[in-house]
Protein backbone atom coordinates (compact mmCIF):
# COMPACT_ATOMS: atom_id res chain seq x y z
CA UNK A 1 0.00 0.00 0.00
CA UNK A 2 1.47 3.33 -1.03
CA UNK A 3 0.97 6.13 1.43
CA UNK A 4 0.45 9.60 0.01
CA UNK A 5 2.27 12.21 2.04
CA UNK A 6 1.18 15.76 1.30
CA UNK A 7 4.26 17.94 0.82
CA UNK A 8 6.81 15.81 2.70
CA UNK A 9 9.78 18.04 1.95
CA UNK A 10 10.85 21.44 3.21
CA UNK A 11 11.29 23.38 0.03
CA UNK A 12 11.96 22.00 -3.42
CA UNK A 13 13.83 18.73 -2.99
CA UNK A 14 14.15 16.60 -6.10
CA UNK A 15 13.05 12.98 -5.89
CA UNK A 16 16.00 10.71 -6.39
CA UNK A 17 15.87 7.63 -8.61
CA UNK A 18 17.39 5.59 -5.75
CA UNK A 19 17.27 5.35 -1.95
CA UNK A 20 20.22 7.47 -0.71
CA UNK A 21 20.21 5.78 2.70
CA UNK A 22 20.42 2.32 1.11
CA UNK A 23 23.28 3.63 -1.01
CA UNK A 24 25.05 4.98 2.09
CA UNK A 25 24.52 1.60 3.75
CA UNK A 26 26.09 -0.12 0.74
CA UNK A 27 29.08 2.24 1.00
CA UNK A 28 29.39 1.47 4.72
CA UNK A 29 29.65 -2.24 3.93
CA UNK A 30 32.04 -1.53 1.05
CA UNK A 31 34.33 0.36 3.45
CA UNK A 32 34.37 -2.48 5.96
CA UNK A 33 31.90 -1.03 8.44
CA UNK A 34 29.42 -3.90 8.05
CA UNK A 35 28.74 -4.23 11.77
CA UNK A 36 27.61 -0.59 11.91
CA UNK A 37 25.82 -0.41 8.54
CA UNK A 38 22.34 -1.43 9.74
CA UNK A 39 22.56 0.96 12.71
CA UNK A 40 23.71 3.81 10.47
CA UNK A 41 20.82 3.15 8.09
CA UNK A 42 18.33 2.96 10.98
CA UNK A 43 19.53 6.17 12.64
CA UNK A 44 19.68 8.05 9.36
CA UNK A 45 16.21 6.79 8.41
CA UNK A 46 14.76 7.92 11.75
CA UNK A 47 16.33 11.35 11.27
CA UNK A 48 14.91 11.65 7.75
CA UNK A 49 11.51 10.42 8.94
CA UNK A 50 11.62 13.11 11.64
CA UNK A 51 12.20 15.75 8.97
CA UNK A 52 9.26 14.48 6.92
CA UNK A 53 6.87 14.37 9.88
CA UNK A 54 7.91 17.69 11.41
CA UNK A 55 7.51 19.41 8.02
CA UNK A 56 3.95 18.08 7.76
CA UNK A 57 3.14 19.18 11.32
CA UNK A 58 4.75 22.60 10.85
CA UNK A 59 2.76 23.17 7.64
CA UNK A 60 -0.48 22.63 9.56
CA UNK A 61 0.47 24.55 12.72
CA UNK A 62 1.80 27.56 10.79
CA UNK A 63 -1.80 28.55 9.98
CA UNK A 64 -2.46 28.81 13.73
CA UNK A 65 0.71 30.79 14.51
CA UNK A 66 2.08 27.85 16.51
CA UNK A 67 5.21 25.79 16.60
CA UNK A 68 5.04 22.16 17.69
CA UNK A 69 6.68 23.06 21.01
CA UNK A 70 4.03 25.66 21.79
CA UNK A 71 1.24 23.36 20.58
CA UNK A 72 2.50 20.55 22.84
CA UNK A 73 2.47 22.88 25.85
CA UNK A 74 -1.07 24.06 25.08
CA UNK A 75 -2.27 20.46 24.81
CA UNK A 76 -0.44 19.44 27.98
CA UNK A 77 -2.25 22.21 29.85
CA UNK A 78 -5.54 21.30 28.15
CA UNK A 79 -5.23 17.69 29.34
CA UNK A 80 -4.16 18.63 32.87
CA UNK A 81 -6.84 18.37 35.56
CA UNK A 82 -6.80 22.13 36.34
CA UNK A 83 -5.62 23.57 33.03
CA UNK A 84 -2.42 24.70 34.75
CA UNK A 85 0.86 23.39 36.12
CA UNK A 86 4.30 24.56 37.23
CA UNK A 87 6.92 25.05 34.51
CA UNK A 88 9.12 22.39 36.11
CA UNK A 89 6.35 19.79 35.86
CA UNK A 90 5.57 20.81 32.25
CA UNK A 91 9.28 20.50 31.46
CA UNK A 92 9.38 16.96 32.86
CA UNK A 93 6.23 15.91 31.00
CA UNK A 94 7.41 17.37 27.70
CA UNK A 95 10.93 15.98 28.26
CA UNK A 96 12.62 19.30 27.50
CA UNK A 97 14.69 21.71 29.58
CA UNK A 98 12.70 24.21 31.64
CA UNK A 99 14.25 27.13 29.72
CA UNK A 100 12.57 25.77 26.57
CA UNK A 101 9.22 25.68 28.36
CA UNK A 102 9.78 29.19 29.74
CA UNK A 103 10.50 30.43 26.22
CA UNK A 104 7.29 28.81 24.93
CA UNK A 105 5.34 30.28 27.86
CA UNK A 106 6.72 33.76 27.11
CA UNK A 107 5.50 33.59 23.52
CA UNK A 108 2.15 32.02 24.39
CA UNK A 109 1.61 34.59 27.12
CA UNK A 110 2.34 37.45 24.70
CA UNK A 111 -0.32 35.94 22.41
CA UNK A 112 -2.85 35.69 25.26
CA UNK A 113 -2.97 31.88 25.13
CA UNK A 114 -1.57 31.23 28.62
CA UNK A 115 -0.98 33.32 31.72
CA UNK A 116 1.24 33.04 34.77
CA UNK A 117 -0.66 32.80 38.04
CA UNK A 118 0.49 32.35 41.66
CA UNK A 119 0.70 28.73 42.78
CA UNK A 120 -1.85 28.39 45.62
CA UNK A 121 0.13 25.51 47.20
CA UNK A 122 3.55 27.22 46.97
CA UNK A 123 3.70 30.89 47.90
CA UNK A 124 6.84 31.45 45.82
CA UNK A 125 5.82 29.33 42.84
CA UNK A 126 4.05 30.22 39.62
CA UNK A 127 1.72 28.14 37.50
CA UNK A 128 1.24 28.36 33.76
CA UNK A 129 -2.49 28.45 33.09
CA UNK A 130 -4.30 27.92 29.81
CA UNK A 131 -6.64 30.76 28.81
CA UNK A 132 -9.96 30.24 27.05
CA UNK A 133 -8.39 31.56 23.84
CA UNK A 134 -5.49 29.12 24.29
CA UNK A 135 -7.84 26.19 24.76
CA UNK A 136 -9.89 27.15 21.70
CA UNK A 137 -6.79 27.54 19.52
CA UNK A 138 -5.31 24.26 20.75
CA UNK A 139 -8.52 22.43 19.90
CA UNK A 140 -8.75 24.00 16.43
CA UNK A 141 -5.11 23.11 15.76
CA UNK A 142 -5.76 19.56 16.98
CA UNK A 143 -8.69 19.17 14.61
CA UNK A 144 -6.44 20.23 11.72
CA UNK A 145 -3.59 17.96 12.82
CA UNK A 146 -5.97 15.04 13.28
CA UNK A 147 -7.41 15.38 9.77
CA UNK A 148 -4.28 16.41 7.87
CA UNK A 149 -1.52 14.48 9.67
CA UNK A 150 -2.52 12.01 12.38
CA UNK A 151 -5.38 10.34 10.47
CA UNK A 152 -3.08 9.94 7.46
CA UNK A 153 -0.12 8.15 9.03
CA UNK A 154 3.16 8.11 7.09
CA UNK A 155 3.17 4.30 6.94
CA UNK A 156 0.42 1.81 6.09
CA UNK A 157 -2.00 1.38 8.99
CA UNK A 158 -1.32 -2.34 9.25
CA UNK A 159 2.35 -1.56 10.02
CA UNK A 160 1.74 1.18 12.60
CA UNK A 161 1.75 -1.27 15.52
CA UNK A 162 5.21 -2.57 14.61
CA UNK A 163 6.52 0.97 14.14
CA UNK A 164 5.10 2.10 17.49
CA UNK A 165 6.58 -0.95 19.23
CA UNK A 166 10.04 -0.25 17.77
CA UNK A 167 9.92 3.45 18.67
CA UNK A 168 8.60 2.73 22.16
CA UNK A 169 11.49 0.31 22.72
CA UNK A 170 13.95 2.95 21.47
CA UNK A 171 12.53 5.51 23.91
CA UNK A 172 12.52 3.03 26.80
CA UNK A 173 16.17 2.08 26.12
CA UNK A 174 17.05 5.78 26.05
CA UNK A 175 15.60 6.12 29.55
CA UNK A 176 12.44 8.08 28.69
CA UNK A 177 10.37 5.86 31.00
CA UNK A 178 10.57 2.71 33.10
Amino acid sequence: MDVHLPRPYAGPVPRLPFDPIAEAQRKWVEHGWTDASDGMAAVTSVMRAHQIVINRVDDVLRAFGLTFARYELLMLLHFSSRGSMPVKKASARLQVHSTSVTSAVDRLERDGLVRRVPNPTDGRGVLVELTDDGRALALRATEALNSEVFAVPPVPRERLGALLDALREMRREAGDFA
